[in-house]
């Protein structure tokens, strides 16, 4: 059964699946493995993808070529677009996906690509010769050569469920841990730890009383994730809203030496942003309630994923606990709420195209770098399959930068600044969130998806021609002038905004925020645009002009420093001037840029400028010698 492979990924989850279709598609004969293939892509938490900031990367990905926009748009059952009433940096898509389509969506696409390969197997070591990976051994001893791996482990790594004081290894509920490939990964020296997560219970629909609850339906008009998707499913489930009560809190306060989480058991780092049930009415003894949203997991299905309830309590406590919320005095619960603890990989050990350091061809991507989240794992396994498949074929590395990709903030903020708790994407990490919002994601990187050979040439032609509306709209709208004459104002007061004192532009006009594109139809001059995409962009543009352009000339600053290379094996500790804290943590990270530099914890303007005159140095001196 021996057999060599360009790229093997292990972990059938969403990082896995993006790494695995990218390397593919790339033109790598794949080998990817799962430890079950009836869970690929399984969403083991929330049916749902998207969200604050998540969004932007689902939409980063499709543009590079990936696939779970493409998935969700298939599979989504409820839609929502959050901070509607935001401006557009802020503003993400969420849709509620049904969970057991959307996995058999996946494993579809995985089944038919070419060059990719499936097996149910559970990876039990990885096998490194002089420094470089050479394959992996499964649990049946069979060796399987790859010029190289990538590890999307998951929450399986060392995985380890406790429900009150009931601990066993798994994966996630039902399914096995791997603890030999954890031990492996420990073997070859890296720096791990231990991070902490959970899910809430799941509960039987026909045992609560919805009437108690208070409804939300889809938005009306939902727009895709995928620039390829031409429509959205039009079955919809609602969602359903409820509270915790003094009751819910009374029974977990006076109970709360039965959860692990409190009684010292759990040694993993959990989320802040995500607390637990335990967490919310322990830190928050002000609050009477906190929120509950009952999420359908599917059109066949009577579970319902109790948002807000998630605990790892032992059984009967969480019966309490459940039935103590309005509506839900008689639930039954399917899937009893669990917190699971698991070995993460200290992501500074990485470089930017997620490769580790000290082993060649070895790629990490997604929970086993420290993050949460499907969003975050498909993004860093899309990017980790791009620059396993490059490698291979002896192409340069991929990496984006952060004014180019919310994708970019990420992976820059794990290699350079590492983590202390898992890490999910916040718009307030992104300094160039106004430019790099979810709407323009195609147009930013629609062009480097072409050019890895992800996206085809008519979905790029496609793309061209909506930016050349775009353009030619803006042109329009600033090559119309109206006047200060009594209709014109006359008009402009009908449409419940100011006059003008001087003449102005179509364009300029259209910067108020009260009013939209389709509001200059009563003037002359005016064109119809029905591409809704096309007359986003134009709006944009003409009411955040000012703002997008200090933010690039900012990125024009910004890429001045991260053109400047630091030399491979640059010595820090012969830096004068620099404290022992910076260089160490210099000789950890290893920046490929000066920008990088500047963006570890710590560094110092005066820091920075001794760096740079040791390089310039160096330089002369190599200079001199020639």
């Amino acid at each position: 059964m021996n057999r060599e492979y360009d790229v093997i990924v292990v972990g059938g989850g969403h990082a896995g699946c993006e790494a695995a279709l990218a390397a593919a598609r790339m033109g790598c004969e794949t080998l990817l493995f799962n430890i079950s293939l009836d869970s690929i892509a399984l969403m083991s938490c929330n049916p749902a993808i998207g969200g604050l900031a998540k969004s932007q990367l689902v939409k980063e990905v499709d543009a590079l070529g990936g696939q779970m926009g493409r998935i969700a748009d298939k599979t989504a059952v409820h839609f929502r677009l959050l901070n509607a009433s935001k401006g557009p940096a802020v503003r993400s898509t969420r849709f509620q996906c049904d969970k057991q389509l959307y996995r058999l969506a996946m494993k579809t696409v995985l089944e038919k690509e070419e060059r990719l390969h499936l097996l149910q197997g559970l990876v039990e070591r990885l096998v490194v010769e002089d420094g470089r990976i050479r394959g992996v051994v499964d649990q049946t001893g069979v060796f399987h050569g790859g010029r190289a791996v990538v590890v999307t482990t998951g929450t399986f790594l060392g995985g380890l469920i406790h429900i009150g004081d009931v601990r066993y290894p798994a994966g996630r509920a039902g399914e096995i841990a791997s603890l030999k490939l954890a031990a492996s990964l420990k073997s070859l020296d890296f720096e791990m730890g231990r991070m902490k997560t959970g899910t809430p219970p799941r509960l039987r629909a026909s045992s609560i009383d919805f009437t108690r609850l208070v409804r939300q339906d889809s938005d009306p008009d939902p727009e895709p994730f995928s620039f390829t998707t031409e429509r959205l499913r039009e079955d919809r489930l609602p969602s359903f809203f409820t509270a915790t009560t003094p009751e819910t809190h009374r029974i977990m306060r006076e109970n709360i030496r039965f959860s692990p989480l409190y009684a010292g058991v759990i040694q993993g780092v959990g989320a802040r942003y995500c607390p637990s049930l335990e967490d919310k009415v322990m830190r928050f003894t002000d609050r009477e309630s906190h929120p509950v949203v009952l999420e359908q997991e599917g059109m066949e299905t009577e579970e319902i994923y109790a948002k807000g309830l998630g605990n790892c309590l032992p059984p009967d406590l969480q019966e309490r606990i459940v039935r103590s919320v309005p509506g839900l005095e008689r639930a039954e619960i399917m899937r009893l709420a669990y917190a699971i603890e698991y070995d993460f990989v200290q992501p500074t050990q990485l470089r930017l195209t997620l490769e580790t350091k000290h082993i060649a061809g070895l790629y990490l991507a997604g929970q086993i770098n420290g993050t949460s989240g499907y969003e975050e794992a498909a993004a860093q396994g899309l990017w980790a399959g791009i620059n396993a498949a490059l490698a291979v074929q002896g192409g340069p590395p991929f990496v984006l930068d952060r004014s180019e990709a919310y994708m970019g903030v990420m992976v820059d903020d794990l290699v350079t600044r590492g983590i202390d708790e898992p890490y999910r994407m916040f718009t307030s990490r992104a300094e160039h969130r106004l430019i790099l919002r979810e709407d323009n994601a195609a147009i930013r990187l629609m062009g480097k998806g072409r050019e890895l050979g992800l996206i085809t040439a008519d979905q790029h032609g496609i793309l061209r021609e909506k930016v050349r509306r775009i353009e030619a709209g803006i042109r329009k709208l600033s090559s119309v002038r109206i006047f200060p004459v009594e209709e014109t104002n006359r008009t402009l007061m009908e449409m419940n905004t100011a006059p003008i004192k001087n003449p102005v532009t179509l364009f300029q006009l259209l910067k108020r925020g009260d009013l939209g594109y389709d509001d200059l139809s009563r003037f002359s001059g005016w064109e119809a645009v029905l591409d809704r995409m096309v007359k986003r962009q134009i709006e944009i543009e003409a009411k955040y002009e000012g703002y997008i352009r200090r933010q690039e000339e900012a990125i024009r600053k910004m890429k001045a420093l991260e053109g400047m290379k630091i030399p491979a094996g640059f010595d820090y500790t012969a830096v004068p001037g620099l404290s022992n804290e910076l260089k160490a943590k210099l000789t950890l990270v290893e920046p490929e840029t000066v920008g990088q530099a500047e963006r570890i914890p710590g560094m110092t303007q005066a820091a920075l400028t001794a760096i740079l005159i040791v390089i310039k140095k160096r330089e002369m001196e190599a200079a001199r010698k020639k």
